[in-house]
């Protein structure tokens, strides 16, 4: 799917590039489920857009009778696609929008040619060429127009049974690796066991061993609570019930998120066509993010722990 990615990152690399003009993009595909809201915030404004792809078995179709197969939710996560007028061209951090809407194109592109998975799938992202930066250590960040929870409440649905959340994650020191890394699985404020299934599914789409990037409590919190995060990537995971994966994309090197040419296609095709096999696995209920029967012992023997997905008690 690397024509897809190639596709998308010419789409976005774009200073006039809008929501509506993807949506346009890929209503000619045939996608006819699509969404474009344009929400304002202090800092400016940015283009959420959500598409659904339905399948063959999926809620779409299986409105009532035998359960629907289930539906995945692969969000591009990002504070924006571009840091004009600061800098000119596609930052770092868009590649989680470039590669969900590759997901999205790619989905299409089979559906039409007679390829049609079991299950829905939703793909939501926002579009924003001129996104404000921010201070991070130990590289600048991208910032976003609007605060995490309205990214949230346009990204993440309920109708998701599952999430993989597609971000660039560069600006940091303890990932060493180029290409992609996938978290352990957060769910309702417990950091649980790493799915084998998504190992394996990264094993055969990469052909290398599986990376795995570590998290601590602190990244699973909400942003505004005054604690260091990693990046935003498993912020979908405070405002869902679903389980949530982190679909990171990688460097050796610290490289900040408002950094032009910095993104490298294949590392982002390798993402994407990962979230593609995942959402084929998972709609066919061959791919699972956690053992619901560990969770519930955890539950009986611990607690909930949602209280992390709250900004706490201060």
């Amino acid at each position: 799917m690397l024509a897809q990615v190639l596709e998308a990152y010419e789409l976005l690399d774009d200073a006039h590039i809008t929501g509506k003009k993807v949506a346009e993009i890929l209503s000619e595909r045939g996608v006819k489920d699509l969404e474009v809201k344009t929400i304002r915030g202090d800092k400016g404004s940015t283009d959420f857009i959500r598409i659904r792809i339905p399948g063959i078995e999926g809620k779409t179709v299986r409105r009532t009778g035998n359960s629907p197969s289930p539906t995945l939710g692969i969000i591009g996560r990002l504070g924006g696609i571009g840091a004009r007028p600061e800098r000119i061209g596609l930052v770092s951090d868009a590649d989680g929008a470039v590669a969900a809407l590759a997901c999205a194109l790619k989905l299409a592109d089979m559906r039409k040619r007679g390829d049609l998975l079991r299950g829905d799938v939703i793909i939501a992202t926002h579009i924003c060429p001129n996104a404000p930066t921010q201070p991070h250590e130990p590289v600048p960040f991208m910032g976003s127009p609007v605060d995490m929870k309205v990214m949230n409440e346009q990204e993440v649905s309920p109708e998701m049974d599952a999430i993989l959340s597609i971000d660039t994650t560069k600006g940091n020191r303890v990932i060493n690796y180029r290409g992609f890394a996938i978290s352990p699985t957060v769910k309702d404020g417990y950091i649980l066991r790493v799915s084998e299934d998504l190992l394996d599914i990264m094993e055969w789409s990469t052909g290398d061993v599986p990376k795995v990037f570590p998290i601590t409590m602190q990244d699973i919190t909400p942003y505004g609570n005054g604690l260091f995060h990693l990046n935003s990537i498993l912020q979908p995971a405070t405002a869902t019930h679903a389980p949530v994966v982190g679909v990171a994309i990688t460097a050796v090197r610290p490289v900040p998120g408002c950094a032009t040419g910095a993104s490298r296609e294949w590392d982002i095709e390798e993402a994407a066509r990962f979230c593609l096999e995942v959402a084929k696995a998972f709609g066919e209920g061959k791919c699972s993010f956690y053992d619901p029967e560990e969770f519930q012992r955890i539950l009986s023997l611990y607690g909930s722990m949602e209280i992390l997905k709250t900004l706490g008690k201060g």
